[in-house]
């Protein structure tokens, strides 16, 4: 922890004297709550006080009720970075100043976000805090589904076909004929099946058997029927529930995630190819739904902090809060495609501390389908809200009108500031819960999809991700203040980079080169010129002696049936890039560094 302190007092120095700020009690105040409060000042407590300024920033002036825990002075600001403060804010009525520096609204950004997203493990009685949030998410769910009215839900209805209908229609005869191809994801599974192993399953549910027959998806041909023989079908009651877990996300708390049984995600995948590409080409919904790419949300946000005419909304629980209610009124009437989706769905969670549960949620995160169908819902809604706010029935030639004014990934949400009100009051109606502290639509500071901006400049914080290895065998470690150095050498941190610098060449021998920042190769990016210890006698091509990572795949032997069913789920025409796929798959068991000769370009 000594050394993140030491790294947060360069860059608190470094800004400073960027902003031409004096920082000495800023030093002073966090070595004496680091001293009291431990790592979780920086992890916690710090991003704390980021949330008052950025909410500050969105009032318009400092509320006195914020920045809980820090001592204000005898005026109207925090005395905590209280120089880079007064840049921003009058230091006796707290009115946000005409003309604000934005270098210190960049530099109390940086300060107060830097540690909040590092990956450690939660305390235990965090974690079960969060396994019984979930549980209580289900009850807020049951409880929301009680109180649609069957009018907003045929209101639901014709607003998601006027943005839906060509996509569902597709989908719906794509499953009618049998054209949507399964594929395994890369993730866990709740039975612990990993890499080629998910290639010989011996599960299969009644319900996915009535939709998706197992001869069709479980066998390359009928060759091999007598596979099917092993195969255990699972009735409704039987069914084997998600894994619900945790991962790292804050100390504060962890990210809930629920794994998914082989044949499930093999299923969800085969739905979700097809339906991300209608959605992505359609040439209605193409420009408010978003899958593959966050940089639109990215511009929107950037464009509502400069003009003050676009609101970013973040909605919390937005996984565990779209129902299993919202998905089958979002569907029906596409019975097809809808038994597909509900045969793929999960209906039971082994959560700990609380045993099996029955979900009343669509899915949680870890569903393949959970992202597209909660974009999806949200949107329907969004423009449900738009409708009431212009009080005039909803056409498709309206819907259009708001091309580049309304955008969804995932929870992020952008829509016009003057529907603000309307779409929340929807979104709330449905039982989803808007972050107040996440959002923003009144002064100029937005945020959206990992870009924050304020009056159209980009002051997204540069994050420090793991704890700083104290050895090179801590390769991820290593891998991860690499990135950090790189980031900031191009965000123009000049002292912080050469502070780290010179910990990253003591770790690795000296051996941390110049590089391009293409390079393959763990080193310094830089503008100007690139190491070079030697040039290929083949290629001519120059080379440096560096670390590189390497990472070794579990052995995951394949043959049979299984392995000719893998060729067959192969997309492309091209043969798999990894000649020993058969003998190696899955999620790497352990990444390692190791110096290589490789090019510094």
């Amino acid at each position: 922890m000594k050394s993140l302190i030491a790294f947060l007092h360069v860059i608190l120095e470094e800004l400073g004297d960027r902003c031409h700020v004096s920082t000495t009690q800023d030093r002073k105040t966090i070595l004496g709550r680091v001293e009291h409060e431990g790592l979780s000042f920086l992890t916690i407590t710090l991003p704390s006080f980021g949330k008052d300024f950025q909410k500050s920033l969105d009032l318009g002036y400092v509320d006195r009720s914020l920045f809980q825990g820090f001592a204000f002075g005898t005026r109207g600001l925090p005395r905590f970075l209280g120089g880079f403060l007064v840049l921003v804010f009058d230091r006796t009525s707290g009115v946000i100043l005409d003309e604000v520096c934005v270098d210190s609204i960049h530099a109390i950004h940086q300060l107060t976000s830097m540690f909040g997203k590092i990956e450690l493990e939660c305390t235990e009685e965090r974690t079960q805090a969060a396994f019984d949030q979930f549980i209580q998410c289900e009850k807020v769910v049951r409880e929301s589904d009680r109180v649609l009215t069957p009018d907003l839900l045929s209101e639901f209805r014709f607003v998601r076909n006027l943005l839906f209908r060509d996509v569902f229609t597709t989908m719906n005869q794509l499953v009618y004929d049998g054209e949507v191809i399964p594929r395994h994801g890369p993730g866990a599974t709740a039975e612990k099946l990993s890499g080629n192993r998910k290639y010989n399953q011996t599960e299969w549910t009644s319900r996915l058997e009535e939709v998706f027959p197992s001869r069709d998806h479980l066998i390359p041909n009928w060759k091999h029927v007598s596979v099917l023989d092993s195969v255990d079908y699972l009735e409704p009651r039987h069914e084997r529930p998600v894994r619900v877990i945790s991962v790292p996300k804050t100390l504060k708390t962890p990210r809930i995630i629920a794994i998914e049984p082989t044949c499930m995600q093999y299923m969800q995948q085969a739905l979700l190819e097809p339906l991300v590409r209608e959605v992505e080409t359609d040439d209605t919904v193409k420009h408010f739904i978003g899958f593959t790419d966050q940089a639109p949300n990215q511009d929107l946000a950037r464009e509502g902090s400069l003009y003050g005419n676009l609101a970013t909304l973040d909605l919390s629980e937005a996984s565990d809060r779209v129902s299993n209610q919202h998905v089958r009124e979002l569907l029906s009437g596409y019975s097809h495609f809808f038994g597909a989706v509900d045969a793929t769905r999960s209906r039971k969670a082994d959560v700990p501390g609380h045993g099996v549960v029955r979900l009343a949620k669509f899915a949680s995160m870890g569903s393949a389908l959970c992202f597209p169908m909660e974009a999806m819902v949200f949107t329907t809604i969004i423009f449900m809200g738009i409708a009431r706010k212009q009080n005039v029935p909803l056409t498709r030639k309206t819907i259009k009108s708001f091309r580049g004014k309304v955008r969804v990934y995932g929870d992020d949400i952008i829509v016009p500031v003057e529907y603000v009100a309307s779409v929340i009051e929807l979104l709330e109606v449905f039982g989803l819960k808007v972050n107040s502290n996440k959002s923003f639509w009144n002064g100029k500071f937005r945020e959206s999809c990992g870009g924050d901006f304020f009056a159209g400049t980009r002051i997204t914080p540069i994050r420090v991700r793991r704890l700083f290895p104290t050895s090179r065998k801590q390769a991820e470690e290593v891998i991860s203040m690499s990135s950090l150095r790189n980031q900031l050498y191009l965000a123009g941190f000049s002292e912080s980079v050469d502070w780290l610098d010179s910990r990253l060449l003591s770790l690795l021998g000296g051996r941390y080169p110049f590089v391009g920042p293409d390079s393959s190769a763990i080193g310094r990016v830089t503008h100007g010129h690139v190491s070079v210890d030697r040039v290929c006698g083949d290629t001519q091509r120059p080379l440096v002696r560096a670390y590189v990572v390497t990472s070794k795949l579990p052995r995951s032997n394949l043959e049979g049936y299984g392995a000719l069913m893998k060729f067959f789920l192969k997309r492309g025409d091209l043969p798999i890039a990894d000649r020993e796929h058969y003998q190696f798959a899955g999620r790497p068991v352990s990444v390692d560094i190791k110096t290589r000769w490789v090019s510094p370009l």
